[in-house]
């Protein structure tokens, strides 16, 4: 996942320097399982926290020493709720990799089941520290006014990954690339279903990133053919 293309399906080299992007996000899945707190995790996120590959076996105590102190505690009362309640265990918070490099990373999952039950939890490792800041901001309808539209999707779009991530518009755009990439959907299509998933959603939502990560890992899933 490290290797991702420039480009998305769907969308030009002028949207990316419009809407922001030109960065990679390094994302990398994980598990785990309940029962036995038994982790895995690919060989990205074994980087992000500084390991070559095989050389460290991913456990909730290894996790937590990586854990920023100004975070470890919260960290570690998401992972007891994960347990506890059968809950997708989500965050944002930091990691200190073996060489004491901070990276800022937010964690998207789903429940992992099994038959019936819910066994555990699955997703990704996203490490936002690599995204920009400051980026060039252009007047969309004088340079691709093809796009819009789409531009009125994709930016509600951000607005909402920034709310319930807490992160700056260029790292949400950069968000949106990536599962674009990921699912091999368009990016437009994808801002737009996850609006209509938004309304999805109750009112007031209780564990709100937990509920939208589950829409934005499955969001490809609902675009109809009609959107295409």
């Amino acid at each position: 996942m490290t290797d991702m293309k420039e480009s998305v399906p769907g969308t030009s080299e002028a949207a990316d320097h419009v809407f922001g992007g030109g960065i990679r996000l390094t994302a990398g899945r994980f598990g785990f399982r309940f029962a036995d707190q038994q982790w895995d995790w690919s060989d990205e996120v074994a980087a992000m926290h500084g390991y070559a590959v095989g050389q460290a076996r991913p456990t909730t105590e290894l996790l937590l020493s990586h854990k920023h102190p100004d975070d470890r505690d919260h960290v570690a009362a998401a992972i007891e709720g994960a347990v506890t309640n059968g809950q997708a265990f989500c965050s944002r918070h930091r990691i200190i990799d073996t060489a004491g490099t901070a990276h800022e990373v937010i964690v998207l999952a789903d429940q992992l089941v099994e038959g019936d039950a819910v066994v555990g939890t699955t997703g990704y490792y996203i490490d936002l520290t690599d995204a920009l800041e400051d980026r060039r901001q252009q007047v969309l309808e004088e340079e691709v006014p093809v796009l819009h539209e789409a531009r009125v999707a994709i930016e509600q779009a951000k607005g909402i990954l920034r709310y319930v991530y807490r992160i700056t518009a260029d790292q949400a755009f950069d968000l949106l690339r990536w599962r674009s990439q990921e699912t091999n959907t368009k990016l437009r299509d994808l801002a737009a279903q996850l609006l209509i998933d938004l309304e999805t959603l109750p009112r007031p939502a209780e564990h709100v990133q937990t509920r939208f990560d589950h829409l934005l890992l499955t969001v490809h899933e609902r675009i109809t053919a009609s959107a295409e």
